[in-house]
């Protein structure tokens, strides 16, 4: 009985000294002290938030292939300059050609062969009035004469139709652009409609691809103003210096489920959004890229009823 007592009092002794530890060590804890600065802060009334993606002033070009096959030669690099017909890459063509071969070989054949039919025709032709030619000979030799032309005219559109496979072969610039990217090297198989081998753009100037969510698609109007920043900027002490000043250029009339801007096509969320397109000039003071996310804030009190 009397161990027990004693046991309950050391338990509370250990207790109490640990409390006192405890409280001793939380009171000599330094104070977190309040920033040097306050922090930025940003008038939100009136404005709209939205997020962007840095764009090529006419929208991305990605390249496509019309057709497949293991690229023979790449023309191009990053940052290149290109103009609309420019070869970008070549695929291999060593099927085609010597296909091409054997179908001008064949025309050469077909026109010897034409030849022969013409001759023939014209001369029993010009014997159909002595009676050494049947009514029915002379329209057999006719016949084939006309025949012969045909193969002649068929060989020659084989021709031309492997010539305009043989140039599909070369991926060409559909744009005056600069080179953002290049997807395949010498040796790749490219599939017809899967990777783009290539992305162009004009950046001379940029524009913004602007998410604006579903339910402040109500406040968006043509022509609002806006300002850009770049991601983590609009945040900072003095960030009024680093807005870029937006043009407005059109909405996209069609609502679409958002796409997480991380890059990967097939990353949603359950939201829908108004795309709201605005273009810049590059800063002088800082380089902007194409694919760089920005926030965007829209000044919808030039929208406001008038009191």
């Amino acid at each position: 009985m009397f161990q027990k007592r004693y046991l309950l009092v050391a338990l509370a002794i250990a207790g109490a000294a640990a409390a006192l530890q405890l409280t001793q060590g939380t009171a000599s804890e330094t104070p977190t002290l309040p920033p040097a600065y306050a922090p930025a802060t940003r008038e939100k009334d009136g404005l709209i938030a939205a997020a962007g993606l840095v764009e090529a002033v006419a929208e991305n070009t990605q390249l496509g292939s019309p057709t497949s096959g293991t690229v023979l030669k790449v023309h191009v690099k990053v940052w290149d300059q290109v103009k609309a017909g420019d070869p970008i890459i070549t695929l291999d063509d060593r099927d085609l050609t010597a296909q091409l071969q054997v179908q001008l070989a064949s025309v050469t054949a077909a026109e010897a062969t034409a030849e022969r039919a013409e001759d023939a025709a014209q001369r029993w032709t010009g014997l159909k009035d002595t009676g050494a030619v049947s009514a029915g000979d002379l329209l057999s030799y006719q016949v084939a004469a006309k025949e012969a032309r045909a193969r002649v005219a068929l060989a020659k559109a084989q021709v031309g139709q492997t010539k305009v496979m043989l140039d599909r072969l070369v991926v060409r610039s559909p744009i005056d652009a600069t080179v953002l990217q290049v997807n395949v090297r010498v040796g790749e198989f490219v599939a017809a409609g899967l990777k783009a081998p290539a992305v162009l753009g004009d950046i001379s100037r940029l524009q913004i691809r602007c998410d604006l969510d579903e339910q402040l698609a109500p406040r968006m109007a043509a022509g609002l103003a806006a300002k850009g920043y770049l991601k983590g900027e609009s945040g900072r002490v003095g960030s009024e210096a680093r807005a870029i000043a937006l043009k407005f250029v059109r909405i996209e009339p069609y609502v679409i489920p958002k796409v997480s801007l991380t890059g990967g096509s097939a990353e949603r969320v359950d939201t829908r959004v108004l795309q709201v397109i605005y273009q810049f000039d590059r800063p002088a003071d800082r380089p902007i890229f194409v694919g760089q996310q920005m926030d965007v804030y829209i000044d919808t009190t030039s929208n406001a009823p008038r009191k």
